[in-house]
């Protein structure tokens, strides 16, 4: 069983070096919080997905998070005045729910509502039962984001993601061809051949590691 997102996002924080000089909120306010966002998507019948790297975490162990990361369509956000917006593009708003913060990736963009309608699964987070991407919803949107971020030179941030798909297809197997597919009608054709060229390498840097594992057995 995954630990409550609570815990996950309040080790998040109390990990993180730059956030050592500053107030941690007390334990018992922080999860009040967190269960207060669940609890109001589930009574106003909010239809959500949590996807990002707490989600990450309901299935491979990996870093730290934040923040959660959720899927919604921006009219939702009509009944979710709780939700503070500090930053607003065509696809993501960032903002505040209390001290939390969250990342809406919106439902506008198709390659997102699809992963909400076809990609979800129930997941156990503590006592809670939360909708979660899936890990092939996970890698589609983590696959999506890549070339966008190397053509913003966010070269650790894209560092990251591809040891997050490394560490969901080390542990789960996938059907890339077919993610490829649908990926192929939300990518630039360059993007999606950067995108392969990416999954080569992490399915090289996979076999790899089964042969280093097979040598040291046999030793």
């Amino acid at each position: 069983m995954t630990a409550a997102i609570g815990e996950i996002i309040r080790n998040g924080i109390l990990f993180d070096v730059k956030n050592w000089s500053k107030a941690m909120p007390e334990r018992d306010v922080f999860f009040q919080t967190v269960e207060l966002l669940f609890n109001t998507l589930a009574d106003r019948n909010i239809n959500y997905l949590l996807v990002g790297g707490v989600a990450l975490l309901s299935y491979v162990e990996g870093r730290n998070t934040q923040d959660i990361d959720l899927i919604l369509a921006r009219s939702d956000l009509d009944v979710l005045p709780e939700v503070v917006i500090n930053d607003e593009d065509k696809d993501l708003i960032r903002g505040l729910f209390d001290s939390l913060q969250i990342d809406i990736f919106l439902t506008q963009n198709k390659l997102f509502k699809e992963v909400l309608e076809q990609f979800s699964i129930d997941r156990q987070f503590g006592s809670r039962i939360i909708r979660c991407a899936t890990v092939e919803g996970l890698v589609l949107l983590k696959c999506y984001a890549l070339p966008s971020l190397y053509r913003q030179g966010q070269f650790s941030r894209a560092s990251i993601y591809e040891n997050d798909i490394l560490l969901l297809l080390l542990n789960y197997s996938v059907d890339l061809e077919n993610l490829l597919k649908i990926l192929s009608a939300h990518l630039l054709p360059s993007d999606l051949t950067e995108v392969d060229r990416i999954i080569e390498e992490i399915q090289s840097r996979i076999r790899r590691f089964s042969s280093q594992q097979r040598s040291l057995t046999d030793e």
